[in-house]
C-alpha cells in the first residue's frame, strides 16, 4: 500500500458544518468549533485492514475520550458536531 499525502484528504470534510480541521502534523488534525475552541483530534491510522481515522474529544483537565474509529475522515469529523 502506498502512503498518500494526508493533507489531500482535508477537502473531504468541508461539508461538516461548523467545524474546522487544522493540520497539526501528517496524519493528525485538530478539530475546532465555530468559536475556535479545540474540540479534539483526529488521527490517521494504517493497519492490515487499511486506513482509518480515530477521533478523540478533549475533556476538561486535559483528558481525552475516545469517540471511535471510522473508515472515512468525514465520519470521524461528524462525531464532533
Amino acid at each position: 500500500m502506498t502512503d498518500t499525502p494526508l493533507r489531500a484528504a482535508l477537502p473531504e470534510v468541508a461539508s461538516v458544518r461548523g467545524l474546522a480541521l487544522v493540520p497539526v502534523k501528517d496524519g493528525l488534525w485538530r478539530v475546532t468549533g465555530r468559536s475556535g475552541a479545540v474540540l479534539g483530534h483526529i488521527e490517521r491510522k494504517l493497519d492490515d485492514r487499511g486506513e482509518s481515522f480515530a477521533a478523540r474529544r478533549l475533556l476538561p483537565a486535559t483528558r481525552t475520550l475516545d469517540l471511535g474509529t471510522f473508515w472515512q475522515l468525514a465520519d470521524a469529523a461528524d462525531c464532533f458536531r
